[in-house]
């Protein structure tokens, strides 16, 4: 679909609902529909070259939130003086695409760039690994030897999948979602396991998915297990997402080859969704798919040879109780359960890198602390952090650094010229639950842990208009608008 199709298609799903053109672009907080309809308008509102001050700042992060982030600066300062530090040159992968690379929409190519590509003006690039913090004397080493001063220090580096809490995937080890890892491809081949949250893992879901309804197809029984673990992950929405594409590619074969998949959700929380409105949503489109869920699930352990998941069931039980509290302990129970599968995604465990959460940088839980608003760092006051990485409550996702990146920015600018930090994030996350091939539930909410809709539509509903977002206008949006410091 080219531009003006989609501005066309956009513009009409948007009149149906009472919503007019420029209405629509007003109450667009998402900002993405407005950045292709007008992009006139979004280079207006990019930041000038207004500020004087002179610093060093060095990023240590090369994919969207470290880019993003030293592109919009590199716009905001007179005589910029900003390094990125990144190993990986294939950084600036478009991470949200994952979902359709693991359902046969995208191919590889569509998700993964060179990031010198996209390399803003102005910014030194060092191909290396940031290894150890010394944030008292404002420097950090690299993996070879080399010394590195900074002024300001932006922390972007991501997360990591860690598979080694999962007993019998040890070997795995940690991985990167960008990353091509041989050890990976080889450990999991012909298995049915996988995760999209690698690329390379993402590819072999699509190929898992491929087999299983081949199977289906030839009226053999399957049963298909989706994990989500017991710690923070980006994109939480997106264990789900996968769940509901192979329901979506399973009735394009045939109603039978759908009813011969048996598909089960076994999710840590307590929750299918933290916000409850999304939720009440989420189990009634499962109910409607019979899909199964199940919630206070932790999968622990994979038997590959025998394709068993192991899972931790837990739940709470009264105690003795307190008189004096006038209430009763509660106590947690749990039980090993057993589940074969033949197709298993497994979202895996997450956590900072070892050489950032270990460092006087990072916290007792790994991320790096940060005041939530503003984005700067609890204890060293010329250090800021954002997106995966940061200890937010909210917004490992790439919607929400959309908006923590400008935060960052401007509050970076007013510390270095010894100025109040103004700018504060406010929560916002946006998650396109993708439910149908067609369908899309836009979930986007904030601190108030409440729907915070952009447009005046009921945000519960399932649409074609955001599937157009997804699949058409967050991807441009990022590549062009993000990347470039103007979206």
């Amino acid at each position: 679909m080219v531009k003006n199709d989609l501005v066309n298609e956009f513009e009409k799903e948007l009149i149906k609902k009472g919503i007019s053109r420029r209405d629509a672009i007003k109450l667009a907080s998402l900002g993405s529909a407005s950045f292709l309809m007008n992009p006139s308008e979004v280079q207006a509102n990019t930041p000038l070259k207004a500020s004087e001050v002179q610093a060093k700042v060095v990023i240590v992060g090369g994919g969207l939130s470290g880019v993003s982030t030293a592109a919009r600066l590199a716009n905001s300062l007179a005589t910029p003086d900003i390094t990125i530090i990144e190993p990986n040159m294939k950084s600036v992968s478009y991470q949200p695409g994952n979902t359709f690379l693991a359902s046969g929409i995208y191919e590889k190519k569509d998700v993964i760039y060179n990031t010198e590509d996209f390399l803003p003006n102005d910014v030194k690039l060092i191909n290396d690994k940031a290894v150890e913090f010394f944030p008292e004397e404002n420097y950090l080493n690299l993996s070879n030897g080399e010394k590195i001063n900074y002024d300001y220090l932006v922390v972007a580096a991501g997360l990591v999948l860690d598979f080694s809490k999962i007993k019998g995937l040890e070997e795995v080890g940690d991985i990167y979602t960008v990353e091509d890892s041989p050890k990976y491809n080889k450990f999991f081949s012909k298995t049915g396991v996988s995760t999209m949250y690698n690329i390379d893992g993402a590819v072999q879901t699509w190929k898992n998915m491929q087999n299983l309804i081949e199977q289906a197809k030839n009226g053999i029984k399957q049963n298909a297990v989706f994990t989500h673990p017991n710690t923070a992950i980006k994109c939480g929405g997106a264990p789900k997402k996968i769940m509901y594409l192979m329901n979506s590619r399973l009735n394009e074969v045939s109603k039978k080859a759908r009813e011969n998949v048996d598909m089960s959700f076994y999710a840590n929380s307590s929750k299918m969704f933290s916000i409850k409105e999304y939720e009440d949503a989420i189990i009634e489109q499962y109910k409607a798919r019979d899909m199964n869920y199940n919630l206070n699930h932790n999968l622990v352990e994979v038997d590959l040879e025998k394709k068993i998941a192991v899972f931790d069931n837990f739940w709470e039980e009264k105690g003795a109780y307190d008189a004096d509290l006038e209430e009763y302990d509660m106590i947690t129970k749990n039980k090993f359960i057993d589940v074969k599968y033949d197709f298993l995604h497994i979202t895996p465990p997450m956590k900072a890198a070892p050489e950032i959460a270990d460092s006087p940088i990072g916290s007792a839980n790994g991320w790096v602390p940060v005041n939530k608003e503003t984005l700067q760092h609890v204890k060293y006051k010329n250090i800021f952090s954002l997106g995966d990485i940061a200890a937010v409550p909210l917004g490992k996702t790439g919607g929400s650094v959309r908006k923590q990146y400008k935060v960052l920015v401007d509050n970076l600018i007013s510390a270095m010229e010894g100025k109040e930090l103004k700018s504060k994030y406010d929560g916002y996350t946006v998650c396109p639950i993708i439910t149908d091939i067609g369908k899309v539930m836009l979930a986007e909410f904030d601190w108030s842990m409440k729907p915070t809709p952009s447009f005046p539509l009921d945000p519960t509903q399932e649409r074609y208009i955001w599937w157009l977002l997804k699949l058409y206008i967050l991807k441009p949006l990022t590549q062009y608008g993000m990347l470039s410091g103007r979206a």
